[in-house]
């Protein structure tokens, strides 16, 4: 102890201090006059404590002109509350301290909006004064939780002997799926570095070199365009080893976020369940499922077999699919109600919706003038809808219909506060298709990347049916969100080549582009596999949000703005002409 008094937080006191000097620092959290004695709420990073000020001391003028946001001092003599006045919500609720000194550190603005409060604000305004955002309750919550997040992930993989190996932010730019950030090169005119989308050849490499088992907390940045779980710089942790099999990867992601999950909220995970990426599609109309409801697609287009309704009939002659979504208490809907789930149902993307109710009083239908009481019966049967159910019907080719009813399962979810925020089911989702066709140019893409291996079979299938190709890659999902993918990757060069040629790269092209990664494969490459997971999402959701902007110290808005620094902005005539650039934009530096 010192003459000052013994500093400590503003969360630590209790009972059993009583009696002690203690010195506090922190912010004015409120201020309340009551009866000659002025309370003020002291906060720091740690907690609250109340402090008191009597009329008879030389500061209680100076204790009266505070006012919220001021950084101050006390030192003071801690004291149990009086009878009936403890708080029972703060940790220190049953002692306060009456201060005997006070210094003033900082007088605060009027700040915009209320500090100690989590009452809704405008997104922007919060941004632009993220500062103070971050002094308030629930953005301290969320990035303490976010730290036992990373923690619990470093801890996992160090007991498990992996290597934490950080990889360069400027690399070169190779195809990933979304657009590079680029920086110019002052040193060598007219070439970019790029930023990495993710470490993916470096990590491959730094299996070639010897290290089998890596880990790095990775920054990665992709220019695509925003939504609630996308930034345009996020953090993943990324996860490479050798001599692996999809089980083994599969075991140690699974187990990481069990751990997690114990460490950072004290919840036991049970055992994630497996679904292909067909199945995924097929039961839920998604290959992110959310699996904390059922509400299952079911596929009845066998009740319309010989239906004479011409929507249905035509779908079925062309090879789509009628699919069928119990809405539980669905029959208590109103027909405006059912139209304007129709209507909602096409935003999605369907072309109409057939509903039927099955209430006590009869079962009623918007389609009760096309479909016999048979096929009414059998579509029921096959969405296990009882009384007091409705079913929501989708007809149309099997790709959009099942996007289209797995949207509206999720909103049947909601509507019916299935998607509890405190549950988390996990899953996983394997055998994806090696290519999708590209919505840009029509031609096959990879549906991950360009470095995942086929199933071990589907070689031969490269070059006379590439589209039928799965391979051997996995999803992690959570509550609706992928939380990642991983894969076992090519290790050898000849396939990696030919995995390029399937893409249409010619020899210059896979050179340029990949030459390097190539000879690294031709010295001895181990078979390898790995896993990235998203580290904003998986906070996101540990901490029950639905924005990783919530989890994010200084996140950009959501047309990639910093709202605080004004970023991006114009930057010194100079400085273009140092990296030998130019804009083409009128106005200063082209804004």
């Amino acid at each position: 102890m010192t003459e000052r008094g013994m500093r400590t937080s503003c969360g630590a006191l209790r009972a059993g201090d009583e009696g002690r000097t203690v010195e506090l620092d922190g912010w004015v959290n409120r201020r309340r006059d009551h009866g000659g004695l002025i309370f003020v709420d002291l906060r720091d990073w740690e907690g609250v404590t109340q402090i008191v000020f009597a009329p008879e001391q030389d500061h209680f003028a100076t204790a009266e002109r505070l006012r919220h946001e001021d950084v101050i001092r006390v030192c003071g003599t801690v004291r149990r509350r009086p009878d009936g006045t403890q708080n029972p919500r703060l940790g220190t609720g049953d002692v306060e301290v009456g201060v005997a000194r006070l210094e003033v550190l900082n007088r605060s603005e009027v700040p915009p909006f209320q500090v100690n409060a989590d009452d809704a604000v405008d997104e922007n305004l919060r941004l632009e004064y993220r500062y103070l955002d971050l002094r308030r309750p629930r953005m301290q919550r969320n990035l303490r939780m976010r730290h036992r997040i990373v923690k619990a992930i470093r801890d996992f993989f160090d007991a498990r002997e992996f290597v934490e190996i950080e990889t360069p932010m400027l690399i070169k730019s190779t195809p990933e799926g979304a657009r590079d950030y680029l920086v110019p090169s002052r040193m060598h005119p007219g070439s970019f570095y790029a930023l990495p989308q993710s470490p993916q050849m470096l990590k491959q490499i730094l299996m070639v070199a010897g290290f089998g088992r890596y880990l790095q907390i990775a920054r990665c940045m992709r220019d695509e365009d925003l939504r609630a779980d996308r930034q345009p710089e996020f953090t993943q942790v990324d996860v490479e080893m050798s001599f692996v099999t999809q089980d083994e990867v599969l075991e140690t992601m699974e187990s990481c976020m069990r751990a997690v999950w114990k460490a950072a909220l004290d919840v036991d995970l049970p055992p994630f369940p497996r679904l292909t990426y067909d199945e995924a599609l097929r039961r839920y109309g998604s290959d992110k499922p959310d699996l904390r409801f059922g509400l299952e697609l079911a596929d009845v287009g066998h009740a319309f077999a010989a239906s004479e309704f011409a929507v249905f009939a035509s779908t079925l002659a062309r090879g789509g699919e009628i699919l069928a979504l119990r809405y539980p208490g669905g029959a208590a809907l109103s027909r405006r109600d059912f139209d304007a789930l129709t209507e909602l149902a096409k935003t999605h993307g369907a072309q109409g919706m057939v509903w039927i109710a099955r209430a006590a009083s009869g079962t009623k239908s918007s389609a009760a003038k096309f479909l016999s009481a048979d096929e009414i019966a059998a579509v029921c049967d096959g969405a296990a809808a009882a009384e007091g159910d409705a079913v929501l019907l989708f007809a149309g080719d099997r790709a959009a219909v099942r996007a289209t009813a797995g949207r509206m399962r999720l909103e049947v979810g909601d509507r019916c506060n299935l998607r509890d925020p405190a549950k988390f089911a996990f899953g996983w989702v394997l055998d994806f298709p090696y290519l999708d066709l590209d919505e840009a140019t029509g031609k096959p893409a990879p549906a991950h990347h360009a470095f995942s291996a086929p199933v071990d079979d589907h070689w031969e299938l490269i070059e006379r049916d590439p589209m039928a190709v799965r391979a051997q890659h996995y999803d992690m999902v959570l509550n609706g969100y992928e939380l990642g993918s991983g894969s076992i990757r090519i290790h050898r060069p000849d396939q990696q080549r030919k995995i390029f040629e399937m893409l249409g790269l010619d020899d210059a092209e896979i050179e340029a582009r990949f030459g390097f990664f190539i000879r690294a494969l031709g010295y001895g490459a181990p078979p390898h596999g790995g896993m990235a997971l998203g580290i904003d999402r998986i906070a996101m959701l540990a901490c029950g949000e639905d924005s990783i902007r919530e989890v994010i110290a200084f996140p950009k808005n959501q047309v990639a703005r910093d709202v605080m620094m004004d970023a991006p902005s114009g930057v010194p005539d100079e400085l273009l002409h140092d990296l030998n650039l130019r804009t083409t934009l009128p106005g200063p530096h082209g804004r």
